[in-house]
């Protein structure tokens, strides 16, 4: 938004016209296709949920600027763009956002940085912080969004789970060295199923990667089980997530399995030695990357592992030197042979790696905040403003060139027209820019929206 100004500049312009500027164009914004983040809203039913996951201890007789409106404001701020809580001392005017956060009066601002940190930062209720956050909730919510994407049951979904590093700039509490990433860190851990997000919890750095994966599962499946009984699911992860716990836990239940990746170590090259060299041969006629694939039953000569398990092997040669990968599996080799296990099945998890990097886009790396409680509250408004963004993909973009475009991309195709803003009694009208080059692709994910 601009404020408007009596100042004028004169520029030098092309064929000996002059060209002046000057901040008089009254009322605008730069956000106008935010709107259909709103509609989304509207179909989703995400924002006023996620204002129930908290408690406001404030005299409702002095508050001004209510849950619903400040937790609005700040998914809605992360989506277009704004990350720091800083920026919402000069898009708190902005009309675009007031109308996105519900605020009835547009000439009053919104939430200032002072207030919405209050709103992040707060834990135990004290004099200053009364505005109570209450993560189970919305780890609930986060899976009640998923399941109600579907039309119905699935017979089978597989969650994948990873990990991801959160550098640190300050003395944050928990921080922690990671060697193998070289920085003070986080190690938040994540679930997604597809596309969807269903678990970030913070984590320290100073745990194995698996740490606390289980409990997490078991909630997830567990509500997961309540809507679907009969959907067979598959858990999915690289080599920090093969621990006998997890495993164990998966062979016990009913429908859920497993297929990790394994590190890589000499027993196991030694064990697939034949194929190796095998794939070695081949590589020398072809001088081509070559691939054989085999499998065996496995178990730790160090007692990790409480029984045999499946073990599937890609034997492979690139440029001249051996490759091999290792899965740990439960499912069947009639239904999942090898190869197909490990390049349809296993190998998919690399998109998990996409949807990690698109939280960036949404500034879950910003832990800048001085306690863990308030850093994860942060991961879970990124997680949020993810979500909205994913309906929007889902309902909106369907059909449309922008049916996988990532949210940086949406956010500048789709959300950053410059509009002018005329208020009335009765109606706020947006003229959005005539040279707005995309304004078909607008009108189809307006009428999806709105179908």
């Amino acid at each position: 938004m601009t404020e408007c100004s009596q100042s004028g500049f004169t520029f030098a312009g092309h064929f000996s016209r002059r060209v002046e500027a000057s901040f008089d164009a009254g009322s605008m914004t730069s956000d106008a296709g935010g709107l259909l983040l709103r509609e989304t809203d509207r179909r989703l039913n995400l924002l006023s949920r996620l204002s129930a996951c908290f408690l406001d201890g404030r005299n409702p007789s002095m508050i001004k600027h209510a849950v619903p409106e400040m937790v609005a404001q700040r998914v809605y701020g992360l989506i277009l763009g704004y990350e720091d809580l800083n920026d919402h001392e000069q898009i708190r005017r902005d009309p675009v956002l007031q109308v996105l956060a519900g605020k009835r009066d547009v000439n009053e601002p919104l939430a200032g940085k002072s207030t919405l940190n209050r709103l992040e930062s707060g834990g135990p209720p004290d004099r200053y912080k009364k505005i109570l956050c209450r993560p189970e909730m919305i780890d609930e919510l986060l899976v009640t969004l998923f399941l109600e994407s579907f039309d119905a049951a699935p017979a089978e979904i597989v969650l994948d789970l990873d990990t991801t590093d959160l550098e640190l700039h300050g003395g944050q509490e928990g921080r922690f060295f990671h060697g193998y990433y070289d920085e003070y860190c986080y190690l938040p851990l994540y679930i997604f199923c597809g596309e969807h997000l269903l678990c970030v919890r913070l984590r320290q750095a100073n745990i194995d990667a698996a740490a606390g994966s289980l409990a997490e599962v078991e909630r997830i499946v567990a509500q997961i089980r309540a809507c679907w009984p009969q959907t067979r699911i598959i858990l999915r992860g690289d080599s920090g997530f093969s621990r006998d716990e997890l495993m164990t836990w998966c062979e016990q239940q009913n429908h859920v399995h497993y297929v990790f990746g394994m590190a890589r170590n000499e027993r196991l090259r030694r064990i697939i030695g034949s194929a190796l060299a095998e794939a070695d041969v081949l590589y020398r006629e072809t001088l081509r990357p070559s691939r054989v694939f085999t499998e065996f039953a496995h178990a730790t000569t160090t007692g990790s592992w409480s029984r045999q398990r499946r073990v599937v092997a890609k034997a492979e040669h690139i440029a001249g030197k051996e490759n091999p990968r290792y899965v740990v599996t439960s499912l069947d080799a009639a239904e999942w042979p090898a190869q197909r296990l490990y390049e349809e099945l296993y190998c998919a998890r690399g998109d998990m790696e996409n949807r990690i990097k698109e939280q960036y886009q949404l500034f879950a790396g910003r832990v800048s905040t001085e306690t863990m409680r308030a850093n994860q509250l942060r991961l879970y408004l990124s997680a949020m403003a993810y979500t909205l963004v994913t309906g929007l993909r889902r309902l909106g973009l369907r059909a449309t060139e922008l049916a996988r475009a990532e949210a940086a991309t949406i956010r500048t195709r789709l959300f950053k027209i410059g509009a002018l803003v005329r208020v009335s009694v009765r109606r706020i009208w947006l003229s959005m820019a005539s040279s707005y080059p995309w304004q078909p692709l607008f009108e189809q994910v307006w009428t999806n929206l709105r179908c």
